[in-house]
């Protein structure tokens, strides 16, 4: 039996903590009401993959070894279970308070979400209209009873359901909105003006069951475990794993239900009907008179003119390109030249590509290899690669299959590298490859040179305008040694390799950490780390922290979602100071710093410090040699630190209060969008400026 540590708190409730803070974002009034919709709608699916995957291995857990205690919080996982559902429903009526008060300022500015009270008659007209050509053709309406068994109800899919009478008896009946459906209807108009598809079929029901009176309707939405075992994920490497990825997927859609949503308040009868049936208790059950889906969200910006767009709106921002960066120089030569950072979104991750690009035509070029865990759905990255193996060089491409809820479109992408002439390689049976590194290995004058990216974050291009993160290409020869003995490494299975330069877990990067940290705890006081990461999860280097803020080290971290360990705690984490960021970006890269001045040691790394990245998936985080791009990133870091509007620090209660004090408000995304344009001015533009400034200076004289 453990007891809980007083320096650490619970990791799911720690993480429903963090979606409040995006709530919360959608709460405040400086920031642009379609911006605030957008938060509705992060907040709404972010609790959505919560209890797909939290929730849902929870309760496997429960099943399985209901007596497991929790490291951090020693709870039970029904101690779990009971917790998460109390600390939701306050959020609920959150989240429908912040939802209904934005709806109702977007209608001073032309933008109605309306309920069929709402609706003019020529409206009303319309829609009934629209019902019958566009929606009633598509749906498939069911009934309960001894000839029709009670269906499947599909994860995430919203249903009407209805106690329904026919001929003094009493049935259910059941119409899923299928996909093929949009999730609302724009009424035509000068305004825009919406409802929900849902809301028009539960109007019309009567339709869609002739001969039956409809005694009480409500839309539903279940969510299910979505949660796949690592047993259930196993390999066999000797069998198609594609087609067993098919089958996990398929598995997937039918796991136990874990979470209702119900539109309005029912009665007790058919809500012990629908329980039973669905075998949930009374507290998974939650009302959300707001949509239950909100991606309109994002569509509404898209139907505006651009004065009102930009008036309800984030200032437009294109990420940009630096100037340092010569517009006719090649890619390839200038990385040979001397290190690049790319710091996304505010910087393009149009240089990466291009130097992919060059590479895939470059005839000294003869081997790419790459790690690949996310792509969008449109991928130049797969264009040349696919373009670099056609012209004869060799493509290695380490594809995760397994990267939670985009297998489908990984299996989709290996295919097409593979018909290309690349060759495909899918990782480890019970370790996920999520590590972020491209090798391109170029023979000049005889002699192999190499050129390496590491990366924070994925090799996403859609993604890469809305996370932040880091980005570095370097021709530093003992670094692609590594590279190239890490590709060697995944190409025979081997994750016990050993590197000079680079952490890799699940082997080096742990312990190498442990090391690091206890170099600083040897120097107490005079001690320093600082860390900048998604989550904080690991119980050993969560103990070594402790450790470490006993003994003095001053210790800043700025972690963004998930924290098992609180700081001032007396006696155990003193010396320790958290803070988190939630703004118009999502916070995603990963630096760990040991020391200061200009021995300090600093990382980039595609690791959190969680025992999934630490211990059961390849990861690799890069030292930064260069000073001048060690000063760059320093900058990131300061500008968070410094931040007073989108920061909050984390309390010893595990809640968090926001960052107050200084002259002036300090937006960290604001000031690097800004820093990011002033440095797209290309170094001979600045040139040619300074001259006729200097031009001009001479003839005053």
């Amino acid at each position: 039996m453990s007891d809980k540590l007083p320096y650490l708190q619970n990791r799911e409730l720690s993480w429903l903590r963090f979606n409040d803070r995006v709530l919360e974002e959608a709460m405040d009034a400086t920031v642009p009401l379609l911006e605030r919709l957008k938060f509705v709608a992060i907040f709404t699916s972010n609790l959505d993959e919560f209890f797909m995957i939290r929730v849902g291995s929870l309760y496997d857990l429960s099943l399985v070894n209901p007596e497991n205690l929790d490291s951090r919080s020693a709870m039970t996982p029904q101690q779990q279970l009971d917790a998460i559902y109390r600390a939701v429903r306050p959020l609920y009526a959150k989240r429908e308070r912040c939802f209904f008060d934005i709806t109702s300022q977007l209608q001073v500015h032309g933008i109605h979400y309306l309920r069929f009270k709402d609706l003019t008659p020529d409206e009303t007209k319309y829609v009934k209209q629209y019902f019958k050509q566009s929606i009633a053709p598509v749906l498939s309406p069911q009934i309960v009873d001894t000839h029709h068994p009670f269906p499947h109800l599909q994860n995430k899919v919203p249903h009407v359901v209805a106690r329904l009478k026919y001929k003094g008896n009493e049935t259910f009946g059941c119409v899923p909105i299928p996909a093929v459906l949009p999730d609302v209807l724009y009424l035509p108009g000068n305004t825009i003006r919406f409802l929900t598809v849902a809301d028009i079929v539960q109007e019309y029901l009567e339709h869609l069951f002739p001969g039956y009176n409809c005694v009480e309707r409500v839309q539903l939405c279940l969510t299910r475990n979505a949660d796949i075992t690592t047993d259930e994920e196993s390999v066999d490497y000797f069998g198609d794993f594609r087609e067993k990825m098919q089958k996990v997927l398929g598995k997937r859609r039918r796991l136990a239900p874990v979470r209702l949503e119900l539109s309005s308040t029912i009665s007790g009868e058919l809500e012990a009907y629908l329980s039973t049936k669905m075998s949930l208790e009374h507290h998974q059950i939650y009302i959300s008179k707001a949509p239950f889906r909100l991606s309109f969200a994002y569509d509404i910006p898209g139907k505006l003119p651009e004065a009102r767009r930009s008036l309800l709106s984030y200032p437009a921002f294109t990420p940009q390109t630096p100037g340092f960066i010569p517009a006719q120089e090649k890619m390839l030569r200038l990385v040979q030249r001397e290190d690049v950072l790319l710091s996304y979104p505010y910087e393009s991750m149009n240089p990466f590509l291009q130097l992919l690009k060059e590479a895939a035509n470059d005839p000294s070029v003869v081997a790419i290899k790459i790690t690949i865990y996310r792509l969008a759905s449109k991928a130049k990255l797969v264009d040349y690669l696919c373009t670099a193996a056609e012209n004869g060089k060799d493509v290695t491409v380490l594809i995760e299959l397994r990267a939670r809820f985009d297998e489908q479109n990984n299996i989709d992408w290996s295919e097409r590298l593979e018909e290309a002439g690349c060759t495909i390689i899918y990782g480890f049976e019970g370790y996920k490859v999520h590590s972020k590194i491209c090798l391109i290995t170029r023979r000049e004058h005889g002699a192999i040179r190499y050129i390496t990216q590491i990366g924070t974050g994925n090799y996403n291009e859609k993604t890469a305008a809305m996370y932040t993160d880091l980005s570095l290409m370097t021709a530093d020869q003992s670094i692609g040694e590594d590279a190239n003995e890490f590709f060697k490494n995944m190409m025979i299975g081997n994750l016990q390799g050993e590197y000079q330069h680079l952490l890799v877990a699940p082997v080096g990067l742990k312990s190498t950490l442990l090391q690091l940290m206890d170099g600083e705890i040897a120097k107490g006081p005079k001690g320093r780390m600082l860390f900048k990461l998604n989550s904080v999860t690991d119980m050993d280097l969560m103990a070594k922290l402790r450790e470490a803020s006993q003994a003095g080290v001053q210790i800043t971290m700025i972690v963004r979602g998930i924290c098992c360990i609180l700081p001032n705690i007396p006696g155990e984490t003193e010396n320790l100071h958290i803070r988190s960021i939630v703004g118009r970006y999502l916070e995603h890269s990963r630096v760990y710093c040991f020391g200061e001045g200009p021995n300090q040691k600093m990382y980039i790394a595609s690791a959190d410090f969680m025992t999934r990245n630490t211990e059961r998936r390849v990861e690799v985080a890069c030292p930064i040699y260069d000073q001048r791009i060690k000063a760059r990133i320093h900058h990131i870091l300061e500008l968070c630190l410094q931040d007073n509007v989108r920061a909050r620090d984390l309390q010893p209660d595990g809640s968090y209060s926001h960052v107050s004090g200084g002259n002036a408000a300090i937006d960290c995304q604001k000031q690097q969008m800004i820093d990011a344009v002033r440095a797209s001015v290309p170094v001979e533009r600045k040139r040619t400026l300074w001259e006729k400034v200097k031009d001009s200076l001479h003839k005053k004289k």
